[in-house]
């Protein structure tokens, strides 16, 4: 009787495996929400090319042109979809210094709102050119952050260089939103 069993389950555990050898072979499907570093590069530059675009619909089209730019930038690039986006602009001073709604960044890149009054708009500038210099970039799954210098320059061949931190999340589509944006001049030292 034991040795009946002990076929049975021989046969069995046989069936079983190969059927599973069976379900092996060929290449497994695999998902992953996981940030790779060509696509931190590639919202680098799409957010590069978006501001030089902010500027040249202000060149051509004036101000209703590049707001509308910039709103729909902002709502392509940013996360403001999933929460305050903890931006803080260059060009900013309290008590508005930070700009966790998409309001308060539109102001900054275009300026023109009541409640922002010192903004002049940053992507009106006319910049013709967006270099980024990535000092180190942090992947962990579906969050990416990024260190380093974004070179601007403008009409005249005039450069501005800026310390730049980004972090990026994918959100619920697979797309990469920006969700913390901090810029400041570099410090000049004494």
């Amino acid at each position: 009787m034991i040795l009946k069993q002990l076929a049975r389950t021989t046969a069995l555990l046989g069936s079983i495996a190969l059927a599973g050898s069976a379900l092996a072979k060929g290449p497994t499907p695999v998902y992953s929400a996981n940030i790779t570093e060509s696509e931190v590069l590639a919202a680098q530059k799409g957010w590069g090319d978006a501001l030089i675009q902010i500027g040249n619909d202000y060149s051509s089209g004036g101000y209703v042109k590049a707001k509308a730019t910039a709103s729909a930038v902002l709502d392509a690039a940013y996360g403001y979809n999933m929460g305050p986006v903890l931006f803080k602009p260059t060009l900013t001073v309290a008590p508005q210094t930070f700009r966790v709604t998409q309001e308060g960044a539109l102001a900054y890149f275009v300026g023109g709102d009541s409640n922002y009054p010192k903004d002049t708009g940053f992507a009106l500038k006319g910049w013709k050119k967006v270099e980024i210099e990535n000092a180190a970039i942090h992947i962990n799954g579906d969050v990416a952050s990024t260190l380093g210098h974004v070179i601007f320059t403008d009409k005249d061949g005039k450069k501005t260089t800026v310390d730049k931190t980004w972090s990026f999340k994918k959100d619920d589509m697979g797309k990469i939103r920006i969700v913390v944006h901090h810029s400041s001049l570099p410090f000049a030292g004494s």
